[in-house]
């Protein structure tokens, strides 16, 4: 199984950072959240957008980008942007995983992105569009990365009769 980290670079948005703590819990990734961010971590909105699921939730807060990296030196480093050259699905994932999403009003930073260019990849999408809901992005990639492992961990079947 591969280890799945989801860090989101400066998240603006309680709801986006509340969902994406659901996508955490039902991936069993982690979530990594780099300071500033756009809310009190106590935000009715994040916690109603989490429901029970954000006091589960395996979560680390990092005072900035730095921060992060210094706790987190090994493993793949994966930076989402649409300005990115290569699909997701054209990625080969390693064991371990931090993908890499940059906060809702501007993305990544540019530097970032060109420091990590062999690194970026980008979600297909139709040329007039600008982006995709965060937590939609991180569901599509988290989905992306865990099928590629054969959704190892994850129950991949359900419990309904086949019409076999």
């Amino acid at each position: 199984m591969k280890n799945l980290n989801i860090v989101l670079l400066e998240p603006e948005i309680p709801q986006n950072t509340g969902n994406i703590g659901r996508i955490c819990m039902a991936m069993g990734a982690m979530l990594h959240l780099v300071e500033p961010l756009g809310f009190s971590i106590e935000d009715k909105y994040l916690k109603r957008a989490g429901m029970d699921y954000w006091k589960e939730l395996d979560v680390a807060y990092y005072k900035d980008y730095t921060d992060f990296l210094e706790k987190n030196p090994r493993g793949q480093k994966i930076f989402l942007s649409r300005k990115a050259a290569r699909r997701c699905d054209k990625f080969a994932y390693e064991t371990m995983v931090y993908l890499i999403f940059g906060k809702e009003s501007v993305g990544l930073p540019q530097e970032l992105l060109l420091e990590n260019q062999k690194t970026c990849v980008r979600i297909p999408m139709t040329a007039n569009a600008r982006s995709l809901n965060l937590a939609n992005t991180v569901a599509i990639m988290s989905y992306e990365v865990m099928r590629q492992c054969a959704f190892a961990g994850l129950i991949a079947h359900g419990e309904l009769p086949s019409n076999g």
